[in-house]
């Protein structure tokens, strides 16, 4: 069982694992993605992040489809939240389930990894000072660092 989704609304630890929790998993793993307050020597106060929600579930339930089928697991829930986050509130949270520990971890780690590098997810710093950018974004920190 896959469950992967995009939101714009808070999210919920207890929710999402609940989703891969089983009798036949002896192992039930939740990593949590949270905004900090720091980035590249920066203090950050906020990050915002923007989606094309369909096509990004599409690619979360692939990756999350490929981590069953490598790892074995018995479920995976994967949900990222879109707009303004305030520091310390989750951003994404990738729950996985399997009969041993091992595989949890593995699958989970494999999720987070793919789905950074894979997902269209965008995502902006807003920093303390008042400016802001997209991270990844190279043309704009070419500008920004012109104007420096």
């Amino acid at each position: 069982m896959v469950k992967c989704w995009i939101t714009d609304q808070p999210l919920r630890e207890s929710e999402t694992l609940a989703l891969v929790k089983t009798p036949r998993a002896g192992a039930a793993v939740l990593f949590i993605g949270t905004a900090r307050n720091h980035a590249e020597g920066r203090p950050v106060a906020a990050l915002e992040y923007e989606a094309y929600a369909d096509m990004a579930e599409a690619e979360m339930r692939a990756i999350a489809e490929e981590a069953l089928r490598r790892w074995g697991a018995e479920k995976i829930a994967v949900v990222h939240r879109t707009g303004r986050l305030d520091i310390g509130e989750a951003a994404v949270m990738a729950a996985v389930s399997s009969a041993h520990r091992k595989e949890a971890f593995e699958a989970c780690a494999f999720l987070m990894d793919a789905l950074k590098e894979r997902v269209p997810i965008w995502k902006k710093e807003h920093w303390a000072d008042g400016g802001a950018r997209w991270v990844n974004d190279d043309q704009q920190d070419d500008q920004q660092n012109e104007e420096a």
